[in-house]
């Protein structure tokens, strides 16, 4: 316990934290743009009639009418209020309520760096981001700060690494490790410059593939080492600015390119002020960081935790049986990034019991098209709606009624076969954490495709 909180409260440089701070804030800016740029706050959060809820979040509902453009735009504020450091506490707060709050709204809209955002807003609530290069340090009292205690560093330094590491652990899987499916990816997008032509050969999907696999695993270790830092940092840069041409997947890559600075000495962003500047015309004050007995053990105990859960949590679906990129189980919050390709035909039936009258149901017309995709791939959304619509046709006056589902799945390129069973009443099923025999596994072999686009 002594030595961990020797080197959790080792006094270090506060510029490095408050970079992070500033981007953080900045790229939060841009993506809230987007949302009004775009209109998807209109399309995801006004327009659709039914809403897939998480687990214990079930009263978690959209605000009403044009109130969540409302919402929006105070996230917009919040954001801009962080990258100043102004009133950063209560700022970093109900951003973290207001970002989280969205996120639980539809599982439709899931994205892993959604939830890293969420994770990273919440941890940002308890470090003195603001300590240097905000507005806080110049009109408060006590705030200013030239150092900060190394936890404040580290504990973003192993949340951007649990999400690197675990990336990659998900990628030690047959489908990916046979080049599926970036090979069908690369083909998609063979019209870009210089390299797109290169797109069209096998070995390119294996390149991408093992490179993505290796440069998750080992990146994080080799931004730690001094020696490597550098070297590691322009190779994860360059695999971001990749991706960000390579698929559509938002601010993503930006956000990770910033927050990976994270991992250099914490006097960089001083160091590189220096070039423009013979004094720092900043932040003059030093607070001497003093903490008590009591706080020191708090905060350590819940460090070890908070990791350990983060470390836990994500190998979960290994304890399931199935493969999880067919099931689902244990899918989400296990940093499963863009790794498989799933593509499926859903319908359900609704049977009264008592007249043995059919129902026949295509959700298409009733959800988004984003919700159609989504929800015809997972199972635990397929219940979802099952229960949903035997509710809907229960307070029709159908007391007794059965929901069956008609779902034919493909999972990176494979042949469709059945996903749910047919002959169970989902609306008797409830969603089980470990194991769900609804769920038909998958036998459907893998075929790889080696071949070479005209």
């Amino acid at each position: 316990m002594n030595t961990l909180q020797n080197i959790l409260f080792k006094d270090k440089d506060s510029s490095s934290l408050s970079f992070f701070r500033i981007a953080f804030g900045c790229i939060m800016t841009w993506e809230v743009c987007r949302y009004f740029y775009y209109g998807w706050i209109e399309r995801y959060w006004i327009e659709p009639e039914f809403y897939f809820s998480y687990g214990y979040f079930h009263w978690v509902s959209p605000w009403p009418d044009n109130f969540m453009y409302i919402h929006f735009f105070a996230l917009g504020v919040l954001a801009i209020f962080i990258a100043l450091g102004l009133f950063y506490r209560a700022s970093t707060i109900l951003f973290f309520l207001g970002f989280t709050y969205v996120f639980l709204l539809d599982k439709s809209n899931y994205l892993n760096h959604f939830y890293l955002i969420s994770l990273l807003s919440f941890i940002l609530i308890w470090l003195p981001a603001h300590a240097k290069y905000s507005l806080d340090a110049k009109l408060f009292k006590g705030v200013a700060s030239e150092t900060v205690p190394y936890w404040a560093i580290l504990v973003l330094q192993l949340q951007i690494g649990v999400a690197y590491f675990y990336s990659g652990v998900a990628k030690l899987n047959a489908d990916w490790l046979k080049g599926e499916p970036m090979r069908d990816w690369l083909l998609d997008v063979t019209d870009i410059p210089l390299i797109g032509q290169f797109f069209t050969l096998s070995v390119a999907a294996y390149f991408f593939s093992y490179g993505g696999l290796l440069l998750d695993l080992l990146i994080v270790p080799f931004l730690f080492w001094k020696k490597t830092r550098m070297s590691a940092f322009i190779v994860i840069c360059t695999f971001h600015f990749l991706n960000a041409n390579l698929f559509k997947i938002g601010i993503f890559p930006w956000f990770m390119m910033a927050a990976t600075t994270i991992f250099f000495n914490p006097n960089w962003v001083r160091r590189v002020l220096s070039w423009f500047q013979t004094t720092d015309h900043n932040i003059t004050a030093t607070t001497t960081l003093a903490f008590s007995t009591t706080y020191k053990n708090i905060l350590t105990y819940g460090f070890v935790v908070y990791f350990l859960i983060q470390c836990m949590y994500p190998l979960r679906h290994y304890a399931i049986p199935g493969n999880a990129n067919w099931t689902e189980e244990g899918h989400r919050y296990a940093w499963h990034m863009k790794l498989r390709q799933k593509s499926a035909k859903a319908r359900f039936s609704i049977v009264n019991n008592e007249t043995k009258k059919v129902t026949k149901i295509d959700p298409r017309k009733k959800l988004s098209k984003r919700q159609y995709r989504k929800m015809s791939t997972r199972p635990d959304m397929i219940l979802q709606y099952a229960h949903h619509l035997a509710k809907t046709y229960n307070r029709k006056g159908n007391k007794d009624l059965s929901v069956y589902a008609d779902v034919k799945a493909s999972l990176n390129g494979r042949e469709k076969q059945v996903l749910i069973d047919p002959d169970v009443d989902l609306s008797k099923q409830r969603y089980n954490v470990f194991n769900n025999n609804w769920i038909v596994p998958l036998t459907t072999p893998l075929v790889v495709k080696e071949y070479k686009r005209e």
